[in-house]
């Protein structure tokens, strides 16, 4: 016991292990670009391409299982359909502000005036958004397309199909069910295994980010990077504390010590659902039951996005109407709000919004040359919305579980952020102290 205590206490913080790649890349990123160091710019790439890589490659399947248990979970909860409303309700109000707030921001600002940009700079992405493609992408044409593509909606579409066909199998599908239990587990462990990389992989994202684009880029969109971030943080920091205290009556500063690990790794992946396992384990820790966790973090990570496809989209459509000088109306900017909060799910939890924009300039009619114009920008911009967006997908499960009286306010009130790596074999103690490393 003595020499396991002492080891811990020589144990680096996951917290700090991310502050260290931060700081690191960024100083490896500029030492690569004012010498001009090709080699190094090459290595932090592959570093950072290789973490995302590893990331993206279990989110197939980890969505689908993690869907298709979600669903059959809510088996063992009572008034399961109450939740599930309620949680696609609080879904919906969420995003509605965060999207007032991009609106407000960008009248305030002006974010494409004084940018020196011209509608030339910009140029139109090979895929682009329609609702069109949105409501007939959600049904495969088969069963193996949508994996090999990573078409998320699809995948999300196909395990609900087999969730709710579980539910109404009943005992005869209890052998699938099991099996499926067993592979959403061994996904998580492996991912587990990915997410420790994170401290490795922000070295090269973020080093790569500033090789790459310098900070010449982001003075040139300094009004747009600095609308994203004060809007995003605004809803993290102003917007959920409010609920959290007002609706809930919590403290909401119990919140971001128990969220804070997902927060900060959404922070460095920019997946939401890379993340996925973290937020959900957060979330228990939280004192939202797990079956109930099981289903609205998986739900939340394909469908809640409140920093990409709420702040973001309103932010960048007033940008971009005003690179190419065209009058937005009232009807427009209630247009970005009924996209948000609708078409939230193209958005699929994976890196970038790039998607959710285009589905915004194309019901808009804006020219959709814009999107070139910030593409540039993007990975700098996606930390911060992806860091707002698993956020919120922590938030609701508490705001219901508390509302229906289902919240462990004891665990809830005992949160601290100490690094959570993977599910205890048995419940954890009153303090939760998880070990930094896997046995």
């Amino acid at each position: 016991m003595s020499v396991s205590s002492n080891t811990k206490s020589f144990r680096v913080p996951f917290w700090a292990q991310i502050i260290a790649g931060l700081v690191l890349g960024a100083l490896l990123g500029w030492l690569a670009r004012s010498q001009d160091l090709s080699w190094l710019v090459t290595t932090l790439d592959k570093i950072g391409g290789i973490f995302i890589g590893l990331l993206k490659l279990a989110v197939a399947p980890l969505v689908f299982f993690a869907i298709l248990v979600s669903i059959t979970n809510l088996r063992k909860v009572t008034n399961a359909a109450r939740l599930a409303t309620r949680t696609l309700l609080w879904f919906m109000i969420t995003s509605l502000i965060a999207v007032a707030i991009g609106i407000a921001i960008g009248l305030v600002t002006n974010p494409g005036s004084g940018t020196g940009l011209t509608p030339k700079d910009g140029a139109k992405p090979e895929h682009t958004g329609s609702w069109l493609d949105f409501l007939t992408g959600i049904v495969p044409t088969d069963v193996i397309t949508p994996f090999t593509e990573l078409n998320v909606l699809q995948i999300v579409f196909m395990a609900a199909v087999a969730g709710i066909a579980a539910l109404q199998l009943g005992d005869k599908a209890q052998p699938i069910l099991t099996l499926s239990e067993s592979v959403l587990e061994l996904l998580q462990k492996a991912l587990w295994w990915v997410i420790r990389l994170a401290p490795l992989g922000t070295v090269g994202l973020i080093g790569r980010a500033i090789a790459t684009y310098g900070w010449d880029l982001i003075g040139k969109y300094a009004t747009f990077t600095a609308d994203i971030y004060v809007g995003c943080a605004l809803v993290l920091f102003v917007v959920y504390p409010a609920l959290l205290a007002g609706v809930a009556k919590l403290n909401p500063l119990q919140f971001f010590k128990g969220a804070w690990p997902a927060i900060q790794l959404a922070f460095v992946s920019r997946s939401s659902v890379g993340t996925m396992p973290l937020t959900q384990r957060v979330t228990e820790r939280l004192g939202v039951p797990r079956e109930y966790a099981s289903f609205a973090v998986p739900f939340g990570a394909t469908t809640k996005m409140d920093g990409c496809a709420a702040v973001y989209p309103a932010i960048a459509a007033i940008f971009v109407a005003q690179i190419f000088d065209i009058q937005l109306s009232v009807g427009d900017y209630l247009l970005i709000a009924f996209v948000s909060v609708v078409g939230s799910a193209a958005t699929a939890g994976l890196t970038g919004a790039t998607v959710m924009l285009t589905l915004t300039l194309s019901t808009l009619g804006l020219p959709m040359e814009g999107v070139g114009l910030l593409l540039a920008i993007d990975p700098i911009l996606d930390m911060m919305r992806t860091a707002t967006n698993v956020a919120g997908q922590a938030l609701v499960p508490v705001l219901v579980s508390a509302r229906e009286n289902l919240l462990d306010r004891e665990a809830y009130d005992q949160a601290h952020s100490s690094p959570v790596d993977e599910r205890p074999e048995r419940e954890p103690a009153a303090d939760d102290r998880v070990p930094a490393a896997a046995a």
